[in-house]
């Protein structure tokens, strides 16, 4: 589990449910955990490895068997189900919670909510929303740019230029999500890099200022989160450094547990890093698909040298 919350009140609005109780403390509820259950073994008084934390919810088959117990048998089924003070409980298909369920309910003081969707689309709706909100996340310094469909996270010491190579490649149709500060956070096995909200659509210029890239450039020059797909670090040129020149050797950067490739391009008077960072974007995209260019030469250069050694 993460240090991370979703406000009950967040779900209930994203999702349109609606409340069959409200419990006191309905405003202050938050859900920890990014999993859903379906409590078949705890109605039938099963309770180990229950989890507590999770939303709970009621379906059709759980309905039907509830609807074949006694009012008393009922009473002590949710009195037993409520004792472990679960955010909430979620009835779906719009089926209404027999009256010992609310009683219990009030005695717990535990949030009863009503769906009116099937029970499959519910508990995949809750989960996707609570692994994207719950997800693991890091801020980082640094631009975001989508670039030919890639996300390529721009990095490197302030005052390199990171915002001024990020215009450049507005003006050639590129989109910008982040300047400055990058919040990435871990979905599945994916990194998805946006904006804090505070600085969302802005970009810094040294010896201009703030800008709107939105309002300079439209709205299609900016969008809201993209999948980081290359790592981009820009260096100071330093004659008489080595730096790889076929591309044979893959770098790695680790942020939040996954791997993404990682470049470093040096920078001195009269390289046009925008064109740089397209044919970077482009290459990467072949590589993901299976073709490395470099490689492709490597052994094109071995088969010649060994017929001319024939």
């Amino acid at each position: 589990m993460n240090n991370y919350s979703v406000p009950l009140k967040q779900l209930v609005e994203e999702f349109n449910l609606s409340l069959a109780y409200r419990s006191t403390d309905y405003e202050q509820i938050r859900v920890m955990v990014d999993e859903v259950s379906r409590p078949g073994l705890p109605l039938m008084g099963f309770f180990e490895h229950f989890e507590a934390l999770r939303v709970e919810v009621l379906g059709f088959v759980e309905m039907t068997y509830l609807e074949n117990q006694t009012p008393e048998k009922r009473l002590e089924i949710f009195d037993r189900l409520f004792a472990h003070h679960i955010p909430a409980l979620v009835i779906t298909r719009g089926q209404q919670p027999h009256p010992e369920c609310i009683a219990m309910a009030q005695k717990h003081n535990v949030t009863i909510l009503l769906a009116q969707e099937s029970t499959s689309y519910v508990i995949s709706s809750l989960i996707t929303s609570l692994k994207s909100a719950l997800a693991p996340r890091v801020t980082r310094h640094g631009v975001l740019m989508e670039v030919y469909g890639e996300g390529i996270f721009i990095t490197g010491e302030s005052g390199i230029g990171k915002s001024e190579t990020a215009v450049e490649l507005l003006k050639r149709g590129h989109r910008l999500i982040a300047d400055d500060a990058v919040e990435i956070k871990k979905t599945s096995s994916q990194l998805i890099g946006t904006a804090p909200s505070l600085i969302r659509n802005y970009i810094e210029l040294r010896g201009i200022g703030v800008i709107n890239v939105a309002n300079l450039f439209g709205m299609g020059a900016v969008k809201e989160q993209t999948e980081i797909n290359l790592v981009v670090n820009i260096v100071p040129w330093e004659a008489g450094k080595h730096y790889d020149r076929m591309g044979l050797d893959d770098h790695f950067m680790d942020l939040l547990g996954i791997k993404l490739p990682c470049i470093t391009i040096p920078v001195s008077p009269g390289r046009n890093l925008a064109v740089i960072l397209e044919v970077a974007a482009m290459n990467n995209r072949q590589k993901r698909l299976g073709y490395n260019a470099a490689l492709e030469f490597t052994q094109q250069l071995d088969r010649h040298f060994e017929k001319t050694a024939q």
